[in-house]
């Protein structure tokens, strides 16, 4: 990701990434909107996801594993709280018990909001 600025706001436990594309919004868009395409950006490197469901839309749900190098399976999911296409989505994205989705009460649950906004060499996420 050709991300230009990081900043924190440690008093409000919130991190801000700024990223620019040299690709339209609504290609960028796309990305997060597809199940395919998600599964080749999220998660860290060498950690691969897999998206069993992705229902895009408020009040849908995401389920998702990413396999370490050993093999491991790590479960999470997100809760989509709102979509405005091609400008914002925010969702809720916590950590699953097991390759039921449960929620692990034990572990935190963050949420986060991705904006987009047409630039003139592209795409400013």
């Amino acid at each position: 990701m050709p991300v230009t600025d990081v900043s924190q706001d440690l008093d409000n436990c919130a991190l801000t990434m700024t990223a620019e594309f040299a690709a339209p919004v609504e290609r960028v868009w796309s990305v997060y909107a597809n199940r395919s395409s998600l599964e080749k950006v999220w998660g860290p490197p060498g950690y691969p996801a897999t998206f069993v469901k992705h229902d895009f839309e408020p009040g849908g749900m995401s389920h998702y594993f990413m396999t370490s190098p050993e093999g491991e399976k790590y479960y999470g999911w997100w809760r989509i709280v709102s979509v405005d296409p091609h400008r914002e989505f925010v969702f809720e994205d916590g950590f699953a018990l097991d390759d039921t989705f449960a929620n692990n009460p034990d572990l935190p649950v963050s949420r986060a909001t991705y904006s987009f906004e047409t630039i003139d060499s592209g795409t400013r996420a």
